[in-house]
């Protein structure tokens, strides 16, 4: 016979549906419950019951309630306790459990409506974007798959209920919209009507395509200027009137200044005139004295635009932080600046010192680029961030930035890319002892993808030695004969190394004969990438001996791609033996067409 439902659990049932109501003043004798009974309630509630008992909350001085700054401001009685504190959590939890560990923590209501909202702007785009839709934005339905979380399991008996159109929940939950992403069909001037609510910080635009978009996302720029420090645009074709348009709304009137931190333009087609750029453009980069970041990634740019955008940062003063051109064509872009003549004691005096970051990837940059940057980073005396791969710079252009090393030790430049260079042996050879002169050792280094063969490993096993945290040697071709001399170097402890790539390299068993042995001598080593090395089955042996004689805090083995690491279940005992926070430290695939070796010939 079933257990006949408590007076309690009714009477919680009974407030849940009042309060999905949203009745104009709903059950006030709830807030005088005895706090066991009003926590049991809290926990029991959907999101939307629990929205309306919070923002109905009386204004009371109770000990355990306080008021956000949020709330004095919009005049609203919203308690905040650690039981709503954690009802919003856990509702999250439920609904994006993937997503709790990556959430920035604090105000978990915020976070929930905030990501609620973006939901129904995803289901939204879908109706929208249908060829045969004409109807308003606002009025598009919400499914079920979306209601039942926030209002009732069974959603389907609360159908006479306003939550079912879209335009409800912005007016409902706006003012939590912190960070949104937006396709072109929303760029509207309905939807900046549905937005007026929102405090946009953080705004993410695609498809931008059409002059009918512009006019309407440059209204919902404005009207979100006090707020908004954060603008990316994806996909999107952007002609210098565009940019003009754009440039222009996010500069204060009056004042020609922005509070813009972060601008970036991705994967677009970025039309500039050679001979005039857009105006409000130029205005926007010279105005931006809290702008942080820059980046124009993938957007047909070519060595003019670099070269101007430079010079405007330069003339300016800017405090940018980090400055990205990855992507593109701007060979030449340096090309102009007299970097080293003495008489241009105007360039002496320019300087970006701010930068900490330059992102230079994929842009076809050769070795009198690679000679024109070294004089440039003179300019740069804090950059700590140099990314120069996938370009084919070749060995002329590493010994040019050799010379930046060697005549500015003191510089504190930490992380260096230099992946996919065209690089020879020697060429590595003499960067390696040139980096070990560093007053400040770098943090970081990649040099992989470089064909350097054995013959560098001498110089790699030395470099070890110097306190590098991170260290990728991946697509080298160190083969068997690299290994064995990377084991004879490495003698002592490494006490800083963080993380190491060795894959792609044919190792073999020397492969595992080396990481074995550099395990106990590094102990705060996090992670190893060894993946399609040719290691045989006996690998995993040598490795299992390792960690268990180490207590270090490695977390994660990375064996994809050799014959030793297919398995078919997750019952494998190293799954069970060898475990960091709950995970296992042996990243093995789960399939053989993952285990496929990796073939680096041409």
């Amino acid at each position: 016979m079933e257990k006949a439902p408590s007076l309690v659990f009714l009477c919680i049932q009974s407030i849940k549906t009042q309060l999905l109501r949203g009745c104009d003043n709903p059950i006030p004798d709830v807030y005088e419950l005895p706090p066991h009974l009003f926590g049991d309630l809290i926990a029991q509630l959907p999101a939307l019951a629990l929205q309306n008992l919070q923002t109905d909350m009386p204004f009371k001085s109770w000990d355990d309630y306080e008021l956000t700054d949020d709330c004095l401001k919009s005049g609203r009685k919203r308690g905040r306790n650690e039981k709503f504190h954690r009802a919003w959590k856990k509702l999250f939890k439920l609904r994006w459990p993937e997503l709790v560990d990556s959430a920035k923590s604090g105000d978990w209501q915020q976070i929930y409506w905030e990501r609620h909202l973006q939901n129904c702007l995803d289901e939204a785009a879908e109706a929208a974007l249908r060829p045969l839709f004409s109807g308003r934005i606002g009025c598009i339905n919400i499914s079920d798959n979306i209601l039942r979380y926030i209002c009732h399991e069974d959603h389907a008996n609360f159908r006479n209920c306003d939550c079912t159109e879209l335009s409800f929940h912005f007016m409902k939950f706006g003012s939590y919209a912190r960070c949104l992403r937006l396709l072109n069909v929303f760029c509207n001037t309905e939807t900046c009507e549905l937005m007026r609510a929102c405090k946009l910080q953080s705004l993410v635009i695609r498809w931008i395509r059409s002059e009918e978009h512009v006019e309407p996302l440059c209204k919902l720029l404005t009207q979100n200027l006090e707020t908004l420090n954060s603008l990316e645009l994806i996909h999107c074709k952007l002609s210098p009137s565009v940019m003009n348009a754009i440039c222009t709304s996010l500069l204060e009137k009056d004042m020609h200044t922005n509070g813009m931190q972060h601008f970036s333009i991705k994967t677009s087609s970025l039309e500039m005139d050679p001979v005039s750029f857009p105006s409000a453009f130029i205005s926007f980069l010279k105005s931006g004295r809290s702008l942080l970041s820059l980046k124009f990634c993938d957007s047909l740019l070519d060595g003019h635009f670099a070269r101007t955008v430079f010079s405007v940062l330069l003339d300016s003063s800017s405090n940018l932080s980090s400055l990205d051109l990855s992507e593109n064509n701007i060979s030449g872009w340096l090309s102009t600046f007299n970097w080293r003549s003495a008489a241009d004691s105007l360039l002496a005096e320019r300087s970006l010192r701010s930068l900490h970051v330059l992102s230079l990837r994929g842009n076809d940059l050769n070795k009198s680029d690679a000679e024109n940057l070294a004089h440039a980073l003179v300019h740069m005396p804090n950059l700590e961030t140099l990314d120069l791969s996938d370009n084919p710079i070749e060995d002329d252009g590493i010994r040019s930035l050799i010379s930046y090393f060697t005549n500015h030790p003191e510089y504190p430049l930490a992380n260096l890319n230099l992946e996919n260079c065209e690089l020879s042996c020697d060429g590595v050879i003499d960067l390696l002892d040139s980096l070990s002169l560093l007053e400040k050792p770098l943090k970081s280094l990649s040099i992989a993808d470089n064909a350097l063969g054995s013959g560098v490993a001498d110089a790699i096993g030395d470099f070890l030695a110097s306190p590098i945290q991170s260290l990728n040697i991946s697509g080298m071709g160190l083969g068997s004969i690299g290994f064995l001399e990377l084991q004879r170097k490495i003698v002592k402890e490494l006490m800083m190394l963080l993380n190491i790539n060795i894959s792609k390299n044919r190792g073999g068993l020397e492969a595992a004969r080396f990481l074995s042995k550099l395990i106990p001598l590094a102990p705060k080593l996090l992670s190893a990438d060894t993946s399609y090395n040719l290691m045989p089955s006996e690998s995993l042996s040598l490795l299992c001996t390792s960690l268990k004689s180490t207590k270090g805090d490695l977390e994660s083995i990375d064996m994809t791609g050799n014959s030793c690491s297919y398995r078919t279940d997750n019952d494998h005992p190293l799954f069970h033996e060898f475990q960091r926070n709950g995970k296992p430290i042996f990243v093995l695939p789960k399939s053989p067409a993952s285990n496929v070796p990796y073939d680096d010939d041409p």
